[in-house]
């Protein structure tokens, strides 16, 4: 698995939060992250991409993962396609450190 300290799908916004990039694999037994897929967090979801239930799934299995609340999560990009940018109301460093430790458990 790759290691999370040189991400080129993490990067910070203007407003002090952060831009994950994200390629989604939906229909996928469990969701979890599936390790870097080029410039991308490749990331199996375990739902339908219909009328919106992968975007929301994805939004939502984050925002637990993170420990923060739905309502800092926005779909910034991708809304129809497997690739998508996710705007994070949380600062850089500590999705870096999510992704690091998640990469390094293997989930």
């Amino acid at each position: 698995m790759a290691s999370a300290t040189n991400v080129p799908y993490l990067r910070a916004t203007a407003r002090g939060g952060s831009r994950l990039d994200v390629s989604v694999a939906p229909n996928a037994r469990s969701t979890a992250i599936a390790g870097v897929h080029g410039d991308t967090l490749r990331v199996r979801l375990a739902a339908q991409p219909i009328e919106g239930a992968a975007n929301e799934a994805l939004l939502r299995w984050l925002a637990q993962s993170l420990g923060i609340a739905r309502s800092q999560l926005r779909l910034a990009h991708g809304a129809s396609s497997r690739r998508k940018s996710v705007e994070i109301d949380l600062e850089v460093e500590r999705v870096r450190a999510w992704i690091a430790q998640t990469l390094a458990d293997g989930q």
